[in-house]
């Protein structure tokens, strides 16, 4: 059977990589989903109120919201981090379109040196370093501790096969009262599509997401101070399942599941899921439900933390969980 056609998304981290990387170019195009919450994720940026001095763009994919915080502050540094190459690529080729002076900049910062901290602010602000796109791990960042004020992270935490690590790494680089903000999808994602697999055997063959009140015990558990979290549901029905699992292959679904199959899924079990997936379609089109979570937590600003991380407690206010359908 064609592996596009297997549902089971490849663990192998080399093989993820490599299907990151064939992927690049159609990347956000096959993601319409990852661009709406992207974009929702920027907009939370405003209520932030913060002049930033370091960005870091945590899954950068082809460098989108790279680009789109690099403008929005102008006065920071920014960077983008992917594990695949050819996603870092394609960012360092988004920054360099949106950036084309960026090499001008960095030659006259070298030929002013410390001059250039002395020019008036706006001069400051021409000469700031070029936003960049590195090659890195998200649970071995190459960054000192205490060295991002805000850390953004759109879609990415769900595919991390160690989440502890991953938020133990955001902590250390994060800043005293540095913001990490990101969006992850939540237990409800893609429940068609794993009600219709378990017609067909016992195995796991999608994710099981992290549920709201899961990833506030997590920050809690990393020092994150007052985690704020709330959900958002998706709808996006399409015509043919084995379609979608091409799409999800795209945007870098992998199943990091214990349960999961070892091998490809036969061409037997398949029928029987697709039939079951069949048994769903509504008015014409296969039902499929995305559940996002938008999340913010902050470090806390001394070396102690707060009384009720101490404990253990996770605090949500309640005024700030919606639920909305699209």
């Amino acid at each position: 059977m064609n592996r596009a056609d297997d549902a089971e998304f490849a663990l192998d981290r080399r093989a993820l990589i490599r299907s990151f990387d064939r992927a690049s170019v159609s990347y956000d195009a096959a993601a319409l989903l990852q661009a709406q919450v992207r974009t929702e994720l920027l907009e939370r940026l405003h209520f932030l109120r913060r002049d930033p001095r370091s960005v870091l763009d945590l899954g950068c994919g082809t460098g989108a919201a790279t680009v789109e915080l690099a403008q929005r502050y102008p006065r920071a540094s920014i960077l983008g981090v992917d594990i695949a190459p050819g996603m870092v690529d394609a960012t360092t080729a988004a920054l360099r379109d949106a950036f084309p002076a960026s090499a001008l900049r960095a030659m006259l910062r070298r030929l002013l040196g410390r001059t250039a901290q002395r020019l008036p602010a706006a001069a400051q602000r021409t000469l700031r370093p070029p936003p960049l796109a590195r090659c890195a791990d998200a649970s071995a960042l190459p960054l000192p501790s205490a060295a991002v004020e805000i850390v953004f992270s759109s879609l990415m935490l769900q595919w991390c096969e160690d989440l502890d690590t991953v938020l133990a790494e955001v902590r250390r680089v994060l800043t005293p009262q540095g913001v990490f903000l990101f969006s992850t999808f939540g237990p409800d994602t893609l429940r068609e599509l794993r009600a219709a697999w378990a017609a067909a055997d016992g195995f796991n063959h999608v994710n099981r997401f992290l549920d709201m009140h899961e990833l506030g015990s997590a920050l809690s558990r990393h020092g994150f101070a007052e985690p704020v979290l709330d959900v958002d549901r998706v709808d996006r029905p399409c015509d043919d399942a084995r379609e979608l699992m091409r799409e999800l292959k795209l945007i870098g679904a992998h199943n990091v599941t214990g349960g999961r199959a070892r091998a490809l899924t036969g061409k037997q079990r398949l029928r029987t899921m697709l039939d079951a997936y069949e048994a769903q379609r509504v008015d014409g089109r296969l039902p499929v439900t995305y559940e996002v979570i938008y999340g913010c937590a902050w470090a806390p600003s001394g070396a102690a933390a707060p009384d009720s991380l101490k404990h253990g407690e996770v605090t949500v206010d309640v005024a700030h969980i919606r639920r909305r359908i699209r």
